[in-house]
């Protein structure tokens, strides 16, 4: 395809991006504030509708656009059912509409693409080739149920841009719903028993500490894994929202190990419900753990921490 096509469906797609954020907010969005996106790269999102919108911090998201910072992510390309074997493949185009063949490696990889249905269940993270020559990402691809997906490339482009864009995919038969989304702390997941604890505070930056054993003896093995003895992804439940999440602490060499607790800081921009999942390596195998968890508003997280300090001077 020409640049000229390509800049044809690069606009195509910013017109598409827009008009489902108005259909799947369903709330009326000021003028100023699609000038807003435009000029920011990024996409607003809707609030609970039984909260006061004033009364909720502003925070971009990331992860609802197939665009932002300059660049788009093509067509996701796959199997159509359940079952069948094939490849998943797409590209990212810069403002010429042009594929972008230079990536900078971040966490380990030049880009993580992230794989969930919209209920949060049949979560994968995991890395596509790049072929250089046609700037095209693919890896080979079978989907275990059907279901309407949402697909995150996270990338780092060779001029030093990041962002995270999405694509959704329908993939065809019969849905079986996942579970219910209740609070989940812990899961156990190949033998290993993980949990988490911490509070997660909109606005703002929360620590959790996720903590792994095994047999009832904590595991002190954890393998350095894209960076990190641990990589933590959290979406906000309803519309998939991609967090920012960051392990603390410095960056380990091969060989080193640690464990049983890892932390990370998590940007949860509204109050609600989230979904995480844990990607962990033992032995040079990696495991994955979900949970869930709620944000409180700004003013819950406060009085929360001033309850805690009264305890403390108090003596309780």
């Amino acid at each position: 395809m020409n640049a000229a096509g390509r800049l044809g469906i690069y606009g195509a797609g910013l017109v598409a991006v827009f008009a489902a954020a108005f259909a799947v907010s369903g709330v009326v969005v000021p003028e100023n504030a699609v000038t807003a996106w435009a000029g920011a790269g990024s996409v607003a999102h809707a609030t609970d509708a039984e909260q006061d919108a004033e009364t909720l911090p502003e925070a971009s998201v990331a992860g609802l656009s197939i665009a932002a910072s300059g660049f788009v992510i093509g067509a996701v390309q796959a199997p159509a059912e359940v079952g069948v074997e094939g490849d998943l493949t797409f590209e990212v185009l810069n403002t010429e509409g042009e594929p972008v063949t230079e990536y900078e490696t971040a966490h380990g990889k030049q880009l993580h693409l992230i794989v969930v249905r919209s209920d949060g269940s049949e979560y994968r993270h995991v890395h596509p080739v790049l072929d250089t020559s046609t700037g095209t990402w693919s890896l080979p691809w079978t989907w275990d149920a059907a279901g309407t997906y949402r697909a995150y490339a996270d990338f780092t482009a060779g001029n030093g841009t990041s962002a995270t864009l999405s694509r959704t995919v329908n993939v065809a038969g019969l849905v079986t719903p996942a579970p219910s989304t209740d609070v989940k702390a812990t899961d156990s997941v190949d033998g290993f028993d993980v949990s988490i604890s911490g509070n997660l505070v909109a606005g703002t930056g929360s620590e959790l500490t996720v903590e792994v054993t095994r047999d009832g003896e904590p595991v002190t093995a954890l393998e350095p894994y894209l960076g990190a003895f641990g990589h933590l992804v959290a979406l906000r439940e309803g519309d998939l929202a991609y967090l920012h999440v960051h392990a603390q602490g410095e960056e380990p060499e091969p060989g080193d190990q640690a464990g049983p607790a890892v932390k990370f800081t998590a940007e949860a921009p509204t109050a609600g419900r989230y979904l995480l999942y844990l990607d962990f390596q033992v032995d040079g195998q990696v495991h994955t753990a979900a949970f869930v968890l709620d944000a409180a508003s700004p003013a819950a997280g406060a009085e929360d921490e001033s309850d805690t300090s009264d305890d403390e001077h108090s003596g309780h």
